[in-house]
């Protein structure tokens, strides 16, 4: 199993970054994936879920209607659209199925 992620940076507060994931050893469509985050000196918290299909989404409460997960089956792709970046945002993300993450790619919101 390999998942990874791109498309951090750093970016101002209000502004939008798109994250991607590529997967590979595995069946890409038969699993929901995943988005966690990390902060520095917190634990890792979950953020978003896309089921196998594409057809069911859910997200943590602090980036409900900011943050969009969506996923192409064909590219073996998962991306999280993050707009209305806000400071309290910045962590490293990582990509998720079942146990397995990506190695992270950090996203940093500051003016």
């Amino acid at each position: 199993v390999q998942l990874v992620e791109s498309g951090g940076g750093l970016v101002q507060p209000g502004g939008s970054l798109r994250l991607s994931c590529v997967a590979s050893g595995f069946i890409f469509n038969i699993y929901d994936m995943n988005w966690y985050r990390q902060a520095p000196g917190k634990e890792r918290e979950w953020v978003a879920r896309i089921t196998a299909g594409g057809d069911g989404t859910a997200y943590a409460d602090s980036v409900k209607g900011r943050f969009t997960i969506s996923r192409d089956n064909a590219k073996n792709m998962v991306v999280l659209q993050m707009n209305s970046l806000k400071p309290e945002d910045t962590s490293v993300y990582y990509c998720n199925r079942r146990g397995n993450f990506g190695q992270g790619t950090q996203v940093t919101v500051s003016s």
